[in-house]
């Protein structure tokens, strides 16, 4: 009689019909961003420096460069083996990449007892190095290096994870360091907890109680919108601070979403994942005021910069768990977003971080749009004679 009772987690605003880019225009975009990542490569095959082009964030030296190097190659990496398309050079580009991953990813360490910017590079390496293992398929001594590796970032992340069960890369106010004292943030257990899943579809599980204290610690912070709070120390009954409400969750929520659903949380549903893509599309200036702002938490919500593209490549990976037939509306939304904020460089970026942000937001973009692509058709079977038997 009075019809579906309202959920919160599965309504809420709807994008206007767009006429959706070409499939054509979104190639000429991601062929003009690994152009930009081919140009950019440092001469030791990885991305990014910590020259300051601007202004930066805190970041304690060297580990903390050493993590945003190691971060920032992984993701480059990512990108141009997602999106290998016969651009010139770009299988040497790809190689030194993977090169210098294999070579320093190892190396990186706690940042400081309480700047942990090493989870960032163990989560991205993982991911990273699972997509080398199909390069390096005709390669079984490089194949063993890198499970070995994936293996010790899974120790990493395991010695790193904090007492509230998820990961986080600050413990200020803490008398107490890192894994003790630190408060895990939404997003960055999320981000591991998708590289753990990529590990395990490879056949390299992360430990049983590693996964359930993760889930855990989202399952206990998520709102029942499925809004997620920046982090633990803020906790479920902040629900009036704005980086807590659902404009300041677009970016978390979309990693959330992709993280908990890939670790089959039944309540993570299709229909909230198509709300929350829903809700990107149709509030996408919140994220958007808060772009190129030269201080974290300036947008509205306390948004910062640097979720801009990184929540819209977890929004790509949402569109992915989607039915292919449901795909194409997020797909055209989510292209005709990205496309307008492509650089004359053929670059794209966010937040003025030292000389790592061209590198990051042009990946995290690539990796989008691939996502925006439509499979081919399949190929026309031989067409049946009508009058055949007649």
């Amino acid at each position: 009689m009075f019809g579906k009772p309202y959920d919160p987690a599965t309504s809420g605003p709807i994008p206007k019909p767009i006429v959706p880019p070409s499939q054509e225009t979104i190639k000429t975009a991601i062929d003009r961003g690994i152009a930009f990542l081919v140009k950019t490569q440092n001469s030791n095959g990885s991305w990014g420096t910590s020259r300051d082009r601007g202004r930066g964030v805190i970041c304690p030296i060297p580990a903390g460069h050493a993590a945003y190097n190691s971060t920032v190659t992984a993701l480059c990496v990512m990108a141009l083996t997602e999106a290998r398309a016969g651009q010139p050079g770009l299988d040497e580009t790809l190689r030194r990449g993977e090169d210098w991953l294999l070579a320093n990813l190892a190396k990186v360490r706690i940042s400081s007892l309480d700047v942990m910017y090493n989870n960032w590079a163990h989560a991205y390496g993982i991911r990273a190095l699972v997509r080398m293992l199909e390069t390096a398929k005709d390669d079984p001594k490089r194949r063993e290096r890198i499970r070995k590796l994936i293996k010790r970032q899974l120790a990493r992340l395991k010695r790193y994870q904090h007492l509230d069960g998820g990961w986080g890369y600050y413990a200020f106010g803490s008398d107490l360091p890192v894994r003790s004292g630190a408060s895990s943030a939404t997003f960055m257990t999320a981000t591991v907890l998708v590289a753990m899943a990529e590990a395990r579809d490879i056949g390299i599980p992360p430990a049983r109680i590693v996964i359930k204290r993760a889930l855990y610690a989202l399952r206990f912070q998520r709102r029942p919108d499925f809004a997620y709070p920046y982090g633990h120390h803020f906790g479920k009954m902040s629900a009036l601070y704005p980086l807590t409400q659902r404009p300041g969750s677009l970016a978390r929520s979309q990693t959330c979403n992709a993280a908990m659903r890939m670790w089959g949380d039944g309540p993570t549903t299709d229909g909230v994942i198509k709300a929350w893509l829903n809700r990107l599309f149709a509030r996408n200036n919140w994220l958007d005021t808060a772009r190129k702002q030269d201080m974290p938490h300036q947008g509205h919500y306390y948004i910062a910069a640097y979720f801009y593209y990184f929540g819209h490549y977890y929004a790509g990976l949402c569109i992915d768990l989607l039915p292919p037939a449901e795909r194409p509306w997020f797909q055209g939304h989510l292209a005709s977003i990205l496309l307008p904020k492509q650089e004359k460089d053929g670059s794209w970026w966010d937040f003025p971080l030292y000389n790592y942000h061209q590198q990051y937001g042009t990946a995290y973009a690539i990796m989008s749009l691939q996502r925006c692509l439509q499979p081919p058709d399949p190929p026309a079977g031989p067409k049946l004679d009508e009058t055949a038997g007649m």
